[in-house]
């Protein structure tokens, strides 16, 4: 079987047979070849609605569960682990950045392995570890032994985001991924409140010689344990070899997303999909932005310390972060319907930055004793979260050739922990109780995020405008493999333009959402 590249032809060979080698080709080639004719909407519907109901629940949980898990920091803050441990403010600081420079240090490292092994399996495997890490953090007594534990849930946590995005964009079309995403992602605020309620039970659980900080990390951990196993026997790899679909479910599966142009997944590492990823401007207007947007995100850590600061007691506080959550929900919930309603994500995603810049001006405005009004404009400030959110989608749905989207993936993540590895640095006790340059860094950095939107949009349009103005592209309409019959024949089977693994650029059929 022919290796050939699936390299652009000469004018004169545009036209002839080229024959490939499977590992050239995505893994649902063969799959879609069995497929003849339209697919019938209501199948396709029915075939959602089953990926839907397996995979979803387990997608919420583990969202949950990692977001619950890395905010335990700050839950603990409150209940006593700065005090026990001896950590000084800048210490604690670090605690929060060593989890996103362990995170930054294995980004890709772990989206190759999550390209290289079994998707599921791999996100299963480093789940557990996390739990048995989180576990460890009760017998934490000094700084030392929580940074490691930190660097190692860092490390660990690189494999689930990553590993989402390319499930999502495996299973979902491209309208059903903006959706997906906002909805696996506003688990961050079920964290926030079922986390609320754990912490305050754990304040009421009085033993002798373990803290109440101590028990939220061992209930945590052991939850997170017990959904690693659910993970490895449950959590499917590929719409091709997922357990809960039939051979001719998994066929239709896989021509459902056809319209995507992306197809599904390719295990073979392409070292020119790699360049083009960084040479696209794109991949770098994604990284800036999510570089940006989670410069604020050290508030996940710093909420429950503003919050006590306006007077509010250890339990009030717990309380009052499942109002945060329940807001973080809403955000997240509305901007996604509305982006994937009106297909608009940088015009939805730039309205999200009006009411969190909004709420900081009032913050920096009120007077110290103002409590009630601190109290809601801190709750309000964070719903750009919802921006960020749409971009985590958006980069999949704009992204085509499976190493290209790996790659694309591991430097916008990376750009992520580089602003999360920073934002805790801006918390100052010198700024403290007002916190008014770390708010003005955050609003700086809303608007230059707002822009950049505007500006990829802009390229993305005009991109679009240009290839519906070229002439109809065939390189791609005469590719084969050869497939082995039962019975020993050797078949020529056509491989569809979309199951070619191209990338955006070289698909001229591919046209960019906005």
């Amino acid at each position: 079987m022919s290796s050939e590249s699936l390299e652009p032809k000469p004018e004169a060979e545009k036209h002839h047979a080229i024959a490939v080698s499977t590992q050239e080709v995505d893994t649902g080639a063969q799959l879609a070849a069995g497929f003849s004719g339209e697919l019938d909407p209501e199948e396709a519907l029915r075939i959602r609605r089953k990926i839907d109901w397996h995979i979803l629940p387990l997608m919420f949980m583990l969202y949950w569960v990692q977001f619950m898990d890395k905010t335990t920091l700050g839950s603990a803050a409150i209940m006593g682990i700065i005090t026990d441990t001896n950590l000084t403010n800048n210490q604690y600081n670090w605690l929060g950045t060593v989890f996103y420079l362990a995170y930054l240090s294995f980004e890709y490292p772990q989206n190759l392995a999550l390209q290289r092994f079994p998707v599921g399996k791999w996100m299963s495997i480093n789940v557990f570890i996390w739990g048995i890490v989180l576990c460890c953090h009760a017998a934490c007594k000094n700084f030392a032994g929580l940074m490691v534990c930190r660097i190692m849930l860092g490390v660990c946590e690189g494999a689930i985001t990553a590993g989402f995005m390319i499930v999502t964009s495996m299973f979902y079309t491209r309208k059903e991924q903006t959706l997906r995403t906002g909805y696996w992602f506003l688990m961050n605020g079920t964290a926030l409140i079922i986390g609320g309620f754990i912490s305050f039970g754990s304040l009421h659980i009085r033993t002798p010689g373990f803290a109440s900080w101590k028990w939220l990390m061992i209930i945590t951990g052991i939850i997170t344990l017990v959904l690693a196993v659910c993970y490895w026997f449950l959590f499917p790899d590929s719409p091709t070899t997922a357990w809960f679909l039939t051979k001719d479910e998994r066929i239709k599966a896989v021509n459902r997303i056809k319209e995507n142009q992306t197809g599904i997944e390719n295990k073979k590492f392409k070292k020119e999909q790699m360049i083009e990823a960084l040479q696209d401007p794109k991949t770098w207007i994604f990284a800036i932005f999510a570089a940006l947007t989670q410069i604020a995100n050290s508030l996940t850590n710093q909420q429950s310390i503003i919050l006590k600061s306006f007077g509010f007691t250890t339990l009030q506080t717990t309380l009052l972060n499942c109002a945060w959550g329940g807001i973080t929900i809403f955000d997240i919930w509305s901007g996604v319907v509305l982006a994937a309603r009106f297909n608009q994500r940088a015009y939805v995603g730039v309205a999200y930055f009006i009411p969190s810049l909004v709420a900081i001006l009032i913050q920096n405005l009120l007077s110290g004793t103002a409590k009630v009004g601190l109290l809601i404009t801190q709750l309000f400030v964070g719903i750009h979260i919802t921006s960020f959110v749409l971009a985590l989608g958006w980069v999949g749905t704009v992204t085509a050739g499976h190493t290209k989207k790996v790659v694309t993936n591991a430097i916008m993540l990376s750009a992520y922990c580089i602003g999360n590895a920073a934002g805790p640095f801006m918390w100052q006790e010198k700024y403290k109780p007002r916190n008014h340059v770390p708010w003005i860094i955050i609003c700086v950095c809303d608007i230059v995020a707002a822009i950049l939107l505007l500006v990829l949009r802009h390229i993305l349009a005009k991109e679009n405008r240009k290839r519906d103005s070229e002439p109809t592209d065939d390189t791609y309409e005469d590719v084969y493999i050869e497939r082995v019959s039962e019975d020993g024949a050797v078949t020529k089977v056509r491989v569809e333009k979309q199951f070619l693994d191209l990338t955006d650029r070289q698909n001229r059929d591919f046209r960019y959402v906005l």
